[in-house]
């Protein structure tokens, strides 16, 4: 058996060692990230980056370790050539994601491209708003108003109170009910 660090933790790999899997994600983590980013470089890939792509090689070895799929996979001689490939075939997967109709066929535009019309940069957070629109509130009081409608007097009353902000307990006071009352009219 060898003394090399690497190989035991591709023992312990093959075999489901968590530590050894730490081990290993601690050792080349970081170079397959930037092979990742080497490879990404120029490529038009917006859903993932190189961290995202380096994760899911590192997860398919992990996946093909315990179940067999590498038998030739002995040590730190073969490990990252392996590591490598699988990077760069993630690389690739990702770009042709990115390009498939379904995706904008690589038409889609990054938040950092979008531009006014006056041709300063804006995020999506400036297009989409927290407020409803005029035609929104309109259509709400609307369906509110008829909802208010089907509803006898003493529970439209207990709801436009409810409403302003009132507690159950002031409700039934100012109604002169109990407060069990306002909780089941509610």
């Amino acid at each position: 058996m060898s003394d090399d660090p690497i190989t035991v933790w591709i023992n312990g790999l093959k075999a489901g060692d968590a530590e050894a899997v730490e081990r290993l994600w601690q050792r080349y983590f970081q170079n397959m990230v930037a092979l990742a980013r080497q490879k990404l470089a120029g490529r038009q890939v917006r859903a993932s980056d190189e961290e995202d792509v380096a994760l899911s090689a590192f997860d398919s070895l992990c996946r093909g370790a315990a179940q067999g799929r590498f038998p030739k996979l002995s040590d730190r001689h073969c490990l990252w050539p392996l590591l490598a490939l699988i990077t760069a075939r993630k690389v690739y997967d990702a770009a042709n994601r990115e390009r498939r109709q379904k995706r904008g066929g690589g038409a889609v535009q990054a938040e950092s491209e979008l531009a006014g019309r006056d041709g300063r940069q804006f995020a999506l957070d400036e297009v989409v708003s927290r407020e409803p629109t005029p035609q929104a509130i309109a259509a709400m009081k609307e369906q509110c108003g008829l909802l208010l409608e089907e509803l006898a007097p003493l529970d439209r009353q207990v709801v436009l109170y409810k409403l302003e902000g009132y507690t159950n307990l002031e409700i039934a006071q100012m109604l002169h009910v109990t407060p069990r009352t306002i909780e089941r009219k509610l």
